[in-house]
C-alpha cells in the first residue's frame, strides 16, 4: 500500500467510524462530523472543484481560522489532484498576493474572518480567473467586501456550501476520474507548498509530499505513544506546520478528536473564547508554542499576586518546592530531599495547584510544545503545576517534527529524544560529525526532509545536499543522548573577535526573570560588548508610580536595569551564559513588538532585521557612550509614565 495521507484517512474511516474528528461550535453548540463523513464530503468537494477546471497539481489557497471545513477542503483538494497552499490569516494584504501569485494558485477558500484581507489582496494578483470558495453563508457580505475594496474585476464566488451541495449531485459522474486521481497518486506527490514566514526576505514555499506528512505522523505516533480516541482543543492555526501534521494527519492514525477554538466575531472574540471552550472541551491535552503557554503562565502569576497573602506564599512555596522535586524530570529528587519538599508541595497542590489546573479543564495531562525554543524557566513552571509541557523540535522543512520529549522519556530543558527513523547528525562548518557535547549545525536525513523549495533550486540546493536537510540551526547532543537546540545561525551574535553566539535563550531568560521586561533582543554586531532592546510590561510600573514608591525617571531606569539582569540570580540561568553575551546596556523602546508594527511574524517570532533597521539610531547611541543612551533612557521612561 502506498504511504499518503489518503490512504491514512481511508484507514481511520474503517478503524474510528464512529468518532467525530472534527468539532465546531456553532449556534446550536458544538457540532461534529465523523471521520466517514468528513471523507464523504471531501469526496462531494473534489467532484465540484474536477468540474470548475481543477487540473493535476493545481493549487488552492486557504486563508482561514481553524474550522471543520479547512480539514474537508484539503482532502477535497486532494482527490481532485491538486496541491494545498496554506496561509495564515495574521498575514498582510501584499503577504497574501505574493503566496497566491508565486503559488499561482488557481482557488482561494476564505472565511469571513478573511474576507476583506483577500479583497484587499486582490487587485494585486496576477490571474484575474481566481475563484473565490467562500467557507461562510453570507455570500453578500463578501461581495460588499469585494465592492467597498474597488475590486476591478469579475470576481468568480461560490459558496462552501453550493460546492458541498454540487459535488453531491455530480459525484457520480466524476467518479472514475476520481479513482483514476487516487490510483495515480504517488508516496513523492506534493500535498502542501507551506510558505516560511519571510523574516530575511521573500518566503519560500517548502514543498511538503505524501510520504513526508505520512511519515511524520506515523513517527509521531511511535515516539509519543498517543492514546487513541483522546481530544484536543485546537488553538494554534492551521497553517502552523506543526498543528497542520498533528492534527490533520496524525489524528487519522489514532482517531484523534479535534475541537477548534471559537473563532466566530474575530480575533478578539477568539481569544477570549479560548478559556471558554477549554472548559467545555475538556482536553486530554494541548499543542502550544512558548508565546501561547508564556501569555498563559503570567496569567496565573498575576492571578496569584492579586490574591496575595497566605495564598501567594504558599503558591511560591509549592512551586519552588515542585521545581526542585523534579529537578530537570529525568532525574528527580531522591532520599531526604524529597521527604523535606514533599509535604508543602502537596499542602500547595491540593489547595491551589489542583484549582489552577481547572484552567485549562480538567482532562488535561499534558502539552506539546513547538513553534520555538521553550524557555526552561516555563517548562519547570508548568511541570511543577502538574501539567508538563513536552518541548519538541523541528521545522516546517522537516515536516516538521524532528525530536520530542515524551511522557515516558523527557528532560527539561532540551529538545527530546530524535525520531527513530530520522538520522540526525551535528556537523561543523567543514561538515566533519560532532561528538556529544561538541555544538554545530543540525543536519538530517529521513522521509520527513521536504522535497524542496517552489520554483527556487538555488535555496533548495543550498539547504538540502546529498538529501541531507542543513537546517540553519544549532545544537549539540548532551551526556543522556538528548538533542539541545541552541538557536538559529542566521540570529547569530557576532562579537568584535568574531565570536558567534545564539541569542534567543539569554532573551527568554530575560523575559521570564521579570515581571516588567515584556520583550528583549539582544544584539551585537561586531561590537566590543552586547545589549539589548527591551520593552516594558507597563502596570507593574504604573502601579509603583501610583503608590509612590517611583517618582523620579532614575528610579524607574534603577529598576528597568535591575530587572534586565535579574536572571543572572536565577537558578536555573546562573552560570549558564558567558557574560561577553549579556547585554551590558540596553535601550528602552516605548511600543511593544507587534505584528502591527511588523516586528512580529505571523509565527510570533520576532523580526530581527526589522527591529534593528527601525531602531539602529538607538542601537548606535547605545555604543557611543553610557551617558547618550542613559539620556534617551530617561527621556522615554518620562514619556511612557509622566515621571520627573
Amino acid at each position: 500500500m502506498k504511504r499518503t495521507v489518503i490512504n491514512l484517512l481511508y484507514q481511520a474511516v474503517s478503524k474510528y467510524s464512529n468518532i467525530n474528528y472534527v468539532n465546531e461550535k456553532t449556534a446550536q453548540g458544538w457540532v461534529g462530523k465523523t471521520y466517514p463523513q468528513v471523507a464523504e464530503d471531501s469526496d462531494f468537494l473534489a467532484a465540484s472543484l474536477i468540474e470548475k477546471g481543477l487540473q493535476k497539481d493545481d493549487k488552492i489557497s486557504i486563508i482561514a481560522e481553524g474550522r471543520s471545513s479547512w480539514i474537508i477542503s484539503e482532502y477535497g483538494i486532494l482527490k481532485a489532484g491538486g496541491i494545498i497552499v496554506p496561509l495564515s490569516i495574521k498575514l498582510l494584504p501584499e503577504e497574501v498576493s505574493f503566496r497566491v501569485n508565486h503559488s499561482e494558485s488557481k482557488f482561494i477558500i476564505t472565511s469571513h474572518n478573511v474576507v476583506e484581507k483577500v479583497a484587499q489582496a486582490w487587485n494585486d494578483f496576477t490571474s484575474k480567473d481566481v475563484v473565490l470558495i467562500y467557507m461562510d453563508e453570507d455570500i453578500d457580505y463578501a461581495r460588499k467586501i469585494f465592492a467597498d475594496n474597488k475590486v476591478s474585476a469579475q470576481v468568480q464566488m461560490v459558496t462552501y456550501k453550493e460546492m458541498i451541495e454540487n459535488g453531491k449531485a455530480k459525484k457520480a459522474q466524476y467518479a472514475a476520474q476520481m479513482q483514476k486521481i487516487a490510483d495515480t497518486t504517488e508516496e513523492g506527490d506534493v500535498v502542501t507548498i507551506s510558505y516560511t514566514s519571510g523574516t530575511t526576505g521573500n518566503p519560500k514555499g517548502i514543498m511538503l509530499t505524501q510520504l513526508n506528512y505520512y511519515s511524520n505522523s506515523i513517527d509521531a505516533i511511535q515516539h509519543f505513544n498517543i492514546e487513541e480516541k483522546i481530544k484536543t482543543l485546537l488553538i494554534l492555526p492551521l497553517d502552523h506546520s506543526f498543528a497542520h501534521t498533528i492534527c490533520i494527519y496524525t489524528a487519522l492514525t489514532r482517531g484523534l478528536q479535534l475541537f477548534f477554538v471559537d473563532a466566530r466575531g474575530g480575533g478578539m472574540a477568539t481569544l477570549k473564547n479560548i478559556p471558554i471552550n477549554l472548559k467545555e472541551v475538556n482536553p486530554d491535552f494541548l499543542l502550544t508554542v512558548p508565546a501561547l503557554s508564556g501569555n498563559f503562565m503570567n496569567k496565573i502569576k498575576e492571578g496569584i499576586a492579586a490574591k496575595g497573602g497566605f495564598v501567594e506564599k504558599l503558591f511560591n512555596a509549592g512551586l519552588e518546592a515542585g521545581i526542585k522535586l523534579n529537578k530537570d524530570g529525568y532525574r528527580k529528587a531522591t532520599g531526604i530531599e524529597k521527604l523535606r519538599l514533599m509535604p508543602v508541595y502537596k499542602l500547595a497542590n491540593a489547595l491551589i495547584f489542583k484549582k489552577v489546573r481547572q484552567i485549562f479543564g480538567s482532562n488535561l495531562q499534558y502539552c506539546v510544545g513547538g513553534g520555538a525554543l521553550l524557555d526552561v524557566k516555563q517548562q519547570h513552571f508548568y511541570y511543577a503545576l502538574g501539567i508538563p509541557i513536552y518541548q519538541g523540535y523541528g521545522l516546517s522543512e522537516a515536516t516538521p517534527v524532528i525530536s520530542a520529549n515524551t511522557p515516558v522519556v523527557h528532560k527539561m530543558g532540551t529538545s527530546g529524544k530524535v525520531f527513530a527513523t530520522i538520522d540526525c547528525r551535528i556537523k561543523d562548518d567543514k561538515g566533519n560529525d560532532l561528538p556529544k557535547g561538541k555544538k554545530g549545525e543540525i543536519v538530517i536525513f529521513g522521509n520527513n526532509v521536504m522535497k524542496g523549495y517552489y520554483k527556487n533550486e538555488k535555496a533548495t540546493n543550498e539547504t538540502i545536499k546529498d538529501g541531507w536537510l542543513y537546517t540553519g540551526d544549532l545544537g549539540y547532543y548532551d551526556e543522556d543522548g538528548f538533542l539541545m537546540v541552541t538557536g538559529r545561525e542566521k540570529a547569530l551574535l557576532i562579537s568584535q573577535d568574531g565570536e558567534k553566539y545564539s541569542p534567543e535563550s539569554i532573551e527568554e531568560a530575560i523575559m521570564n526573570s521579570s515581571d516588567i521586561i515584556n520583550q528583549a533582543m539582544v544584539y551585537n554586531d561586531h561590537s566590543r560588548f552586547t545589549s539589548a532592546l527591551v520593552t516594558i510590561n507597563n502596570l507593574p510600573i504604573e502601579r509603583m508610580v501610583k503608590a509612590g514608591t517611583l517618582t523620579t525617571a532614575e528610579q524607574v531606569l534603577e529598576l528597568i536595569a535591575k530587572e534586565v539582569s535579574k536572571f543572572k540570580n536565577e537558578p536555573a540561568y546562573k552560570g549558564q551564559f558567558p557574560d561577553k553575551w549579556t547585554p551590558a546596556a540596553f535601550a528602552i523602546i516605548e511600543e511593544a513588538f507587534t505584528e502591527q508594527n511588523f516586528m512580529i511574524n505571523s509565527t510570533l517570532k520576532m523580526v530581527r532585521y526589522k527591529i534593528t533597521e527601525t531602531y539602529k539610531p538607538r542601537l548606535d547611541s547605545i555604543y557611543q557612550g553610557e551617558a547618550a543612551i542613559r539620556e534617551i533612557n530617561l527621556t522615554t521612561i518620562r514619556k511612557m509614565f509622566q515621571v520627573k
